[in-house]
């Protein structure tokens, strides 16, 4: 399914590897070494050729910058994994966040409606009307 005006979704897999590299500036065969490596999945045509999407192409981009500041793979490995954590960790607080606000307000509603139809049945405690005052005493022995 593509965005407005016929431009591919970021996830539709349509560059070959050779616009792929080209687009990343990286080799072909290091964008095979990466998938050897788990650490880019593209997809595959009917024929078995690799299929890169816009996100690929970002992630590539991010592997390339990482190895270039020195990180060894498994570095680069160990970093995706945690933001691919962070960022599912994000989606659930955000998911969570959606819930209890929902649960507050179908409470607050909840409350307001049973304030609104039943008048409270509890007793209420007041201070004494100073027309009615009681004083109990005794004698001492």
């Amino acid at each position: 399914m593509g965005t407005p005006f016929g431009s591919p979704s970021p996830d539709m897999a349509v560059y070959v590897i050779s616009v792929a590299a080209e687009l990343t500036g990286l080799h072909p065969q290091t964008l095979r070494a990466y998938e050897r490596m788990g650490l880019i999945t593209p997809g595959r045509t009917g024929g078995g050729g690799r299929r890169y999407s816009h996100r690929d192409l970002e992630l590539l981009r991010e592997i390339a910058d990482l190895t270039s500041a020195g990180i060894g793979i498994e570095g680069v490995r160990r970093i995706l994994q945690l933001d691919n954590q962070v960022t599912a960790l994000r989606a659930r607080n955000d998911e969570l966040a959606g819930e209890l606000a929902a649960t507050r307000e179908a409470l607050r509603q909840a409350l307001a409606a049973a304030r609104s139809s039943s008048p409270n049945k509890l007793p209420v405690l007041r201070g004494p009307d100073p027309g009615q005052s009681l004083m109990v005493w005794r004698r001492s022995r």
